[in-house]
């Protein structure tokens, strides 16, 4: 009884220091968190007025805004999803439906696994030396590309996830009524796996809405408005970067805005990711 008694508060005593631990690296973790949080509102909301989504980026000491920062990372985030998102939903059917327990499935899986932890900026070397080189200039298009590319492992690996959920009683009901693979996998286990699937997508449009590090490789920015994706266009992260390291005030407060605009945006992707994910597992 004593030997079961020690044991006892020796297993309170190891409990209550991993939990003490945890909750200390939890607060650290929060202040920080808090801290970047408080430093983006306070400085971030006095930018946001309706001159930062009306006027171009400004000259050192003039009033302006990010409206063509703005319009280029919206195009160059469209163009990096509807290219990347059919790619990755077909890998992602490959692995979950035609390749499982096959070598190359899963050489696929091993790599795509190694693609999404890869570090952006060697995704924007390799465009910069796929496209940029090439072309001799900066793009648009070299900036979508990585963008796509960075898209792609984020699909299909959620797509994947989702699809591997899909229980093989619905595929084998749909097998027996004589119904053709293609078939089974559009109309029945897409169906099954849409919500998982989209909330995969958001996810990715997420990921490349702040990514900087590529973009500098691959297009650059430019300081007035353009719509020519063959050349150099503006973008916020680069503005952000350019602006927050300047030493003009006015071009820091633009970045401050432009800061929290993108976080407040990558914010609202993700509760909605995370609502459709909520939504589709209550309703399965």
């Amino acid at each position: 009884m004593a030997k079961d008694l020690a044991r006892y508060a020796r297993r309170r005593r190891k409990n209550w220091v991993i939990l003490s631990l945890s909750l200390v690296a939890t607060g650290i973790g929060l202040f920080f968190l808090g801290a970047i949080l408080y430093a983006l509102l306070t400085e971030g909301v006095a930018a946001i007025r309706p001159s930062l989504f009306t006027q171009m980026t400004p000259a050192p000491g003039s009033d302006g805004g990010l409206l063509n920062a703005i319009y280029g990372s919206a195009i160059m985030t469209l163009v990096g999803t509807v290219v990347g998102t059919p790619i990755g939903i077909l890998v992602g059917t490959y692995v979950a439906e035609y390749s499982r327990g096959n070598k190359l499935g899963q050489t696929i899986q091993f790599i795509n696994d190694v693609l999404l932890s890869a570090p952006s900026i060697i995704i924007g070397l390799f465009v910069y030396q796929l496209m940029v080189v090439p072309m001799g200039h900066f793009s648009g298009w070299a900036g979508s590309m990585t963008l796509a590319i960075l898209v792609v492992p984020v699909v299909t690996r959620t797509t994947v996830d989702m699809l591997v959920l899909v229980p093989n009683a619905l595929r084998e009901a749909a097998a027996a009524l004589g119904t053709p693979k293609w078939k089974i996998t559009v109309s029945v286990c897409y169906r099954a796996a849409r919500q998982g699937m989209l909330t995969g997508i958001m996810l990715a449009v997420a990921r490349i809405s702040g990514e900087t590090a590529p973009l500098l490789f691959t297009v650059l920015s430019n300081q007035f408005w353009s719509t020519d994706m063959n050349k150099s266009i503006a973008n916020l992260p680069v503005v952000i970067s350019n602006f927050a390291l300047s030493p003009y005030p006015d071009w820091q407060r633009l970045a401050w805005g432009g800061a929290l605009l993108i976080t407040l945006t990558i914010l609202i992707l993700n509760i909605t990711a995370r609502s459709l994910a909520s939504f589709g597992g209550a309703k399965q």
